[in-house]
Parts: structure tokens; sequence; C-alpha cells
């Protein structure tokens, strides 16, 4: 079939989508039914005239109308608990899995340097020396030492809240920088993965060496469930980014960027739910000197058990039930 017989066959039902959405933004009524169906007929011919590499201004057209009826149908009108609940039991985890590959690479670019970093400073603790100044590394024997206060922040602190606020603005800070650098090809996501990773790593291996292993690993052991996590989530997600601008497809690069950040976004929103978590738990309990490291470690395992197994299986159909489709799971 020819673009021009394909557009003479179809034309009708595209104008009459045209006239139902129309009406609907100028007068807010319309037959949902018949909106719903002539949406599945359009979006069945754009994908046809993408695979036959149609004109393309004939794809946006389809364009156009799908994405105006996709707004019309899935417009949500609840922004308060219902939709929060929502998002955290049910879009969150769903789109991290969509996310796999991007997420494997991530966690990769985090923990192998992250990993080997450790491994270099627990042997040679000196090497820490090539990336901390001598200051910085004495203030980390104080923060992890058995004299500290209380773990993980520095003497001047005057308390808990003043911690979890620093926390907050730090973890979001350096989650936003994952996910904002894949703008660049996904090179900067890469770039700010690894870095943490080894500073990271060398920090906990020198500190290990040092004799504050203990100090150190019940400190990290039960946010680093939400605040790793999050990191490399965020990086994942900075990949997708960087990937539409290298490998667009059959969109131009502005189209796929588009496309790739509002499915993106959808993760950005849970990595920030995580870093909070991490930043209350890091300011209340991590740091708490009243809390014998068993206790940590044990909650600690915990919680990692717990966000593995939300991001793997919350939000799965139960047995018997369809998945939702893309529209029907779409998250803003």
């Amino acid at each position: 079939m020819t673009p021009l017989q394909f557009e003479a066959a179809y034309a009708p039902l595209w104008n009459e989508l045209e006239k139902v959405i129309g009406v609907a933004e100028t007068e807010r009524r319309f037959d949902g039914a018949r909106l719903a169906t002539l949406y599945r007929r359009v979006c069945e011919h754009l994908a046809l005239a993408q695979a036959r590499a149609y004109p393309v201004h004939l794809t946006q057209r389809l364009e156009a109308l799908t994405q105006s009826a996709h707004r019309l149908i899935y417009r949500r009108h609840d922004y308060g608990l219902a939709r929060l609940g929502m998002l955290a039991l049910v879009d969150f985890p769903q789109a991290v899995r969509a996310h796999r590959a991007y997420l494997l690479v991530a966690a990769l670019l985090f923990v192998v340097p992250l990993l080997a970093a450790g491994l270099a400073t627990y042997r040679d603790p000196g090497f820490i020396l090539h990336l901390l100044d001598a200051a910085q590394v004495q203030q980390f024997d104080s923060m992890y030492s058995d004299s500290a206060k209380s773990f993980g922040r520095n003497r001047d602190a005057s308390g808990d809240w003043q911690m979890f606020g620093f926390y907050v603005m730090h973890n979001i800070g350096i989650g936003f920088r994952c996910f904002a650098a894949g703008i660049f090809g996904g090179i900067g996501s890469a770039g700010v993965l690894l870095f943490n990773g080894v500073q990271i790593g060398a920090v906990g291996g020198y500190l290990i060496a040092s004799g504050h292993g203990q100090n150190f690993c019940s400190f990290v052991i039960t946010h680093g469930a939400f605040e790793l996590t999050a990191i490399v989530l965020a990086g994942a997600a900075g990949l997708r980014l960087g990937y539409a601008l290298i490998a667009p497809g059959r969109h131009t690069r502005l189209e796929a960027l588009r496309l790739a950040a509002r499915h993106a976004i959808v993760v950005v929103y849970g990595v920030i739910g995580l870093l909070l978590i991490a930043a209350a738990v890091e300011a209340f309990w991590s740091s708490a000197r009243w809390v014998t490291p068993a206790v940590k470690y044990g909650a600690g395992a915990a919680c990692w058990a717990l966000v593995l197994a939300y991001l793997g299986w919350q939000g799965r159909p139960r047995a018997g039930q369809a998945p939702a489709s893309e529209g029907q799971r779409h998250a803003g």
C-alpha cells in the first residue's frame, strides 16, 4: 500500500479522532469508549507508518493525534495519596525493571570501581592520599573512631536534624548529577558513577584497614540499601537519556530524548524517595552509638532484602491477571 492509498483509506478515521479531541478540549465532554477505540486504531496506523517509513508529514500527524488522545484518556485527576501510592507501588518498580539493561551497565560502572578502589586501599592504606588530601583522611578517621560521639558526622554538627538536612541536599545532589549528566551522551552519568564508586570504595577500604571497619560498616549498611541503590538507578536513568541521543532510531534526537525522559523520569521520582529515606535513616539510625553493630547489621540485611524484593517483584501482575499496557501504567 502506497502512502497515498494508506492515507485515503484511513483519513476519515483520523478526522473523526481529531473532531472528538477538539470537542473534548473545548467543551470538556466526549464519548470515552469511542475515543479509546479510535486511539487504539490510530496507534496501529502510526506503528505501520513508522515501520514502512512513510513520509514524515504523515507520521507527524499520527504522532500528534495519538499524543493528544493519550493525554485525554490517561490524564490524572488525583494528585494525592492515591496517586503517590500508585507511583510507589506500581509505576516506579515497573519502570526500574523496564530499564534493566541500563541498570546492569550502571551497576557495573559503580560496583566494579568501588571494589577495585576498596581492595587497593585496603592493601595499601596510603593509596587514599592519591584521591583525598591528608585533612580529609584525618576527618574520616575522627568520624569513625571509637571516641566519636556519633558516627559519620563532623564534630561541629549540632544534631540529628541538621545532619538530616545535610544528607538530603547531599544525596539528592549526587542523584541529580547522575541523571542530568546523561544529557552528554551518557558519558557524564558514567563518569559520576565511576567517581562515586572509586571514592566510596577507597574510603571504605582505608577505614577497614585502619581498624575502623566495624564502625564504618555498621554505619553504612542500613542506609546504603537505599542510597547506593538510588545512585545506581539515577545513573541508569541518565544512561537512558544518553543512549536516546546516540541511537535515536527513526526519531529525531530531540524526539528520542523527550521520549526517553518521559520514561526515565518515573525512575527519578523513585530515586528521590529512596534518597529521602536514606537521609532519615543515616541521620537518626546509622549514626547512633546506642544501637549495637549486631542490630545494625541485622537491620541492614533486612533493608537490602526489602529493597531488592521491592524492585524485583512489586507491581507485577497477579497470576491470571493481564499486564498493564504502557498507557495504563504511565506515571506522568
